[in-house]
């Protein structure tokens, strides 16, 4: 019933895919010397943050998915599981926004402060759309099974469209911080590249 919902939430795995600097999986630096050592320790600190986010993201995922089809699930029992997926969503995209945010910008990257904040600003929206669809889901009727089904139908309808939004602008804003030096310093961590490996090893749904 709900697979739409499904399907634009399942937009953030991609994001953090982008944040891993991994998302296009360059094989490498090349011959040349490498990222600038203050750049790579630049990477770090954000890289470092992204695994548990990822894993919070990707289980909250996985707790939409496994009750969106089931009709028979009671709106109390519902409510809560979606309640709770959003609430940790929200929570993973503030705490990479954090991040980034705790990390500044990029050093010896022209305009890579501008990038770095546009980025972080991106992802503190997408926590902001996860806490107003939790806001929703939390004030829909419990009562009765068809008012709880139409609500959730219409909160699938109405905020899955801006999440699906700030997904995008956050995927750009993102691919816009990591190019260059940017994308090899983080390619180098293995935080980021334990989080593009099992995004990329995940089943992707990714809806259009």
């Amino acid at each position: 019933m709900n697979k739409k919902l499904v399907a634009a939430l399942s937009g953030g795995s991609v994001l953090v895919m982008a944040l891993s600097g991994c998302s296009s999986s360059s094989g490498g630096g090349g011959g040349d010397k490498g990222p600038d050592p203050k750049l790579v320790a630049w990477a770090k600190s954000v890289c470092d943050a992204v695994p548990a986010q990822d894993a919070k993201i990707k289980a909250a995922n996985a707790s939409i998915a496994a009750i969106a089809t089931n009709s028979n699930l009671p709106p109390k029992s519902a409510q809560k599981t979606y309640s709770q997926a959003f609430q940790d969503m929200s929570d993973g995209y503030k705490a990479l926004a954090d991040a980034l945010n705790g990390a500044g910008a990029p050093p010896g990257v022209g305009d890579g402060a501008k990038r770095q904040q546009d980025a972080a600003k991106n992802l503190a929206g997408l926590s902001a759309s996860y806490a107003a669809l939790k806001k929703k889901v939390d004030g829909l009727d419990t009562k009765d099974q068809g008012k709880f089904a139409k609500g959730l139908k219409d909160v699938a309808a109405t905020q899955t469209r801006e999440v699906g939004k700030q997904s995008e602008s956050g995927t750009e804003a993102l691919k816009r911080l990591e190019q260059g030096d940017v994308k090899k310093a983080m390619a180098e961590q293995a935080s980021c590249k334990k989080a593009a490996s099992s995004a990329s090893a995940a089943p992707s749904s990714s809806a259009g």
